[in-house]
């Protein structure tokens, strides 16, 4: 039997000051996003935005649905509008945030795992790590890649079979 660790790396801040200027921009649209987010059943509203490699931001929210599952979470409208108008422009980051009665939420909050697949099929597609960053009132996280998040993905190399 072997023994095997996986590590994920993780960057914390306490505040936007410490974010680069494009990472603080991405943060603010997504916080825009979660305004205007349709969430009448949980309350949970959330935003992401995605910084592409030509420079675009892409900004959406999470879409509920009385029929559950028929939502769509905020990172993946992000991300699949990105990919359909600009399919050949890797995203180079990806800012998540949410609020719960009107007020930002305390500890940043990760994709669900429907929403990191997603991530993780976009960053193989373009062969362009994602940075992720997810955005809190009293704390910030970002990482490298969504590969910190899933050390052991299901990738188009386990559809091979070999």
């Amino acid at each position: 039997m072997k023994k095997k660790e996986v590590k994920s790396t993780f960057y914390e801040y306490t505040s936007l000051s410490g974010l680069s200027q494009k990472q603080q921009q991405l943060v603010e649209e997504a916080t825009k996003a979660a305004t205007n987010a349709y969430a009448p059943y949980s309350g949970f509203h959330v935003g992401a935005a995605v910084l592409l490699e030509n420079g675009h931001m892409i900004h959406a929210n999470n879409q509920e649905n009385s029929a559950f599952p028929s939502g769509l979470c905020a990172e993946r409208t992000a991300v699949f509008y990105a990919n359909s108008q600009y399919p050949n422009t890797p995203i180079l980051s990806l800012a998540v945030t949410a609020e719960k009665d009107g007020s930002p939420v305390k500890y940043p909050i990760p994709p669900c795992g429907s929403c990191l697949q997603v991530l993780l099929e976009s960053e193989k597609r373009h062969q362009t790590p994602m940075e992720i960053i997810l955005y809190a009132s009293d704390k910030i996280y970002v990482a490298g890649s969504v590969e910190q998040f899933l050390p052991y993905a299901f990738t188009s190399i386990n559809l091979k079979g070999s």
